[in-house]
């Protein structure tokens, strides 16, 4: 999972990829320390086509606030630079990781 530290590189992230996992956290959210490994897993495993990144909102406020991040943690999947799922806070991965499978499918032809 990639570390990203500028708006500028998670817009062309957002543009460049076809399926794309950010997972807003932080130093200091103990769920955010518990959900990422977990995340990161499963979405490699079942998702392998999708990128990864993550972003910590308390070293980068700034990117944080121009995407309307207000509370961590906030898993956010785009597909074809279009935002399909947002989760906040209080979330299951397993759902999380049920929600990608049709328009993964979709995307990437995969039955």
């Amino acid at each position: 999972m990639r570390t990203l530290s500028s708006l500028q590189e998670l817009d062309e992230m957002k543009m460049q990829s076809e399926a794309l996992m950010v997972l807003f956290g932080g130093t200091e959210c103990n769920v955010c320390h518990v959900v990422k490994p977990k995340l990161q897993e499963l979405i490699g495993e079942r998702y392998p086509k999708m990128q990864q990144v993550y972003i910590d909102c308390h070293q980068t406020t700034d990117i944080c606030a121009q995407n309307g991040i207000f509370s961590l943690p906030v898993v956010q999947i785009f597909f074809g630079g279009q935002k399909f799922i947002e989760e906040v806070r209080s979330f299951s991965v397993a759902k999380v990781a049920d929600e990608i499978a049709r328009p993964y499918s979709m995307m990437f032809n995969e039955v």
